[in-house]
């Protein structure tokens, strides 16, 4: 009785209170309020947001399929560890050598339809809402470049290179590393060169801006191994 009680119980939950419990500690994990490698107490989060610790668990299972947090058996939850310098360089000769040929698939498998998702997804990253303050904005711009990459590979059909990718969760890593301003501006920019290449069919131009997109990427943050 007590199982089909909890089960109802949490069929009755509204989502939306899971998907802001998400949301506070995605951006105390990208923002580095919550340290790399730091362990993460359920009861203490649940006290500081005032929330019951279910949502919270449910949450955290959420970043843990997102590879932002690790859960080990009889020590609970930590905060994912930072990149190491060799992790950093590994993931952006892969992405040197996929994402390249995947915006040249895109832009040959580009339609008036896709394009228009594919800016949708670029201009998810211009407005993103109204932030509380410069984290969560910084939070919410890594989400949606991860999207807007993410939408650039599924056009370009090829699921096995999608898959490679996304189960790296590559962006959201690599967000973490740096918080500064210049990384969101400039990207932005090359986000632009990239989609001038869709809209006028240029599948060699399309490959060459994601080059010097990921290329100018890992320059820039590769400050944080100063």
């Amino acid at each position: 009785m007590a199982m089909m009680a909890e089960r109802k119980a949490q069929s009755l939950r509204p989502v939306s209170v899971v998907d802001a419990v998400y949301d506070a500690i995605y951006n105390r994990l990208m923002s580095l309020e919550i340290a790399p490698g730091a362990r993460i107490s359920i009861d203490w989060l649940a006290r500081d947001l005032d929330i019951s610790q279910t949502p919270v668990r449910e949450a955290l299972g959420r970043l843990e399929n997102e590879g932002l947090v690790r859960k080990a058996h009889l020590l609970g939850y930590s905060a994912a560890p930072q990149l190491t310098r060799k992790q950093f360089d590994d993931l952006f000769q892969v992405r040197l050598l996929l994402e390249p040929e995947g915006a040249r698939l895109a832009a040959r498998n580009m339609t008036p339809a896709l394009l228009a998702e594919v800016e949708a997804a670029a201009a998810d990253m211009e407005n993103g809402g109204a932030p509380v303050d410069r984290n969560s904005r910084y939070s919410r711009f890594a989400r949606a470049d991860a999207h807007f990459h993410d939408a650039i590979l599924k056009v370009g059909g090829n699921e096995v290179m999608r898959q490679a990718l996304s189960g790296q969760h590559v962006h959201l890593h690599i967000f973490r590393l740096m918080f500064h301003a210049r990384v969101t501006a400039e990207a932005l920019e090359e986000h632009e060169r990239l989609l001038a290449a869709f809209r006028a069919g240029d599948a060699d131009e399309a490959a060459a801006a994601m080059r010097c997109h990921v290329e100018r990427s890992r320059d820039r943050l590769l400050a944080a191994f100063d």
